[in-house]
């Protein structure tokens, strides 16, 4: 009996929940990479996304060369999928950093 009491508590509190957190964050593959990086720490997901947040609107406002961009992409890697985007905002604002040229 108790099991049950407790089922359908947590189904009304699943019912209750944020429309936020309702959403699966496999459908959404910003948050399932923020998560994944960040363990599901919140304060690591807050920072991961406001640093996202910056790096967007910094790159709208100064259209930094696409090279550079794939530069601090490829910096910030944290494996075949991850990317650190604090890493990637530090990256794409840093004005000394410059692309390296290909030899032929």
């Amino acid at each position: 009996m108790w099991g049950k009491v407790a089922l359908v508590g947590l189904a009304f509190a699943a019912a209750a929940a944020s429309p936020a957190r309702a959403t699966a964050p496999i459908y959404d593959p910003v948050a399932l990479n923020i998560g994944i990086s960040c363990q599901w720490q919140a304060s690591c997901e807050r920072r991961q996304r406001k640093a996202l947040r910056d790096a967007r609107r910094f790159i709208a406002a100064t259209n930094p060369p696409t090279s550079k961009i794939h530069l601090c992409n490829r910096n910030a890697r944290r494996g075949a999928a991850r990317l650190d985007w604090v890493g990637f905002n530090a990256c794409i604002r840093n004005s000394k950093l410059s692309p390296t040229r290909r030899r032929r």
